[in-house]
């Protein structure tokens, strides 16, 4: 049997050592999930190896590019096809990980760590949330964020989700917050809808606290609902190659 293509993992990068270092341990949790796979990460920016160098280093081996990228925005669109290209990468390029089920999974696992009530659904109609996100200039984005917090909403109940960013437009988050607040909503609660620590998250987690949110949530980071997301995109671009093979 052949061997399996290896999953390319593609992050953004950052200057700030937690981001590497939560990539690292969500690769480490997608290795627990599925033990045998090879997996080689690579970066958009600012941390090594870059895309060309990993490419170059996998020498023409079949991988499944996965990006680890929450939203079709401009990096999924443009920055990551053109350095697939660039760098002569074979194999396909997955979907981003947003939206999907799993995400909301995952951020009501970190409220939950936060201290946050999921399980009562009294709690939960009784609690306004705010789904922060790093915001993006395409609508499209934008859009696409704001409808998984209807969803979210709608089917768990919750008093009320609404959306902000730490970057771009859109309100910010204590915005949103005064909007819950004046919505009757006494308990509020920010889940970052980012998947790792640096300065947008910062941001947020600044200005939940200057708002006087009640629960604070870290970000995504390695939840094992993640790592299951990413082996899922993995799975369903490796059925897409499978078929064109065929």
């Amino acid at each position: 049997m052949p061997a399996s293509p290896a999953l390319l993992l593609i992050a953004h990068g950052s200057r700030d050592p937690r981001h590497a270092a939560t990539v690292d341990a969500l690769v480490h949790e997608v290795r627990a999930q599925r033990p045998g796979l090879s997996i080689a990460t690579a970066y958009l920016d600012h941390c090594a190896p870059r895309l060309p160098q990993l490419v170059q280093r996998l020498a023409g081996a079949p991988t499944v590019a996965v990006p680890l990228l929450l939203n079709r925005a401009f990096h999924a669109k443009h920055d990551i096809p053109a350095a697939l290209r660039a760098a002569r990468a074979s194999g396909p390029l997955a979907e981003v990980l947003g939206p999907d089920p799993l995400l909301l999974a995952a951020l009501e696992r970190r409220l939950a760590e936060a201290g946050l009530d999921i399980a009562s659904a009294a709690a939960r109609a009784r609690t306004g949330l705010v789904l922060a996100a790093a915001g993006s200039s395409d609508p499209a984005a934008d859009a696409t964020t704001r409808a998984l917090a209807a969803r979210w909403q709608r089917e768990r109940g919750w008093g009320a989700v609404t959306v902000a960013y730490a970057s771009a437009g859109g309100p910010r988050v204590p915005q949103a917050l005064a909007a819950l607040r004046a919505q009757g909503l006494r308990r509020t609660a920010v889940a970052p809808y980012l998947l790792a620590p640096g300065l947008l998250p910062d941001r947020i987690a600044a200005a939940a606290e200057q708002a006087a949110a009640d629960v604070l949530a870290p970000v995504l980071g390695a939840a094992p609902e993640v790592a299951r997301l990413l082996l899922q995109r993995y799975t369903e671009a490796r059925a897409d190659l499978r078929a064109v093979a065929a």
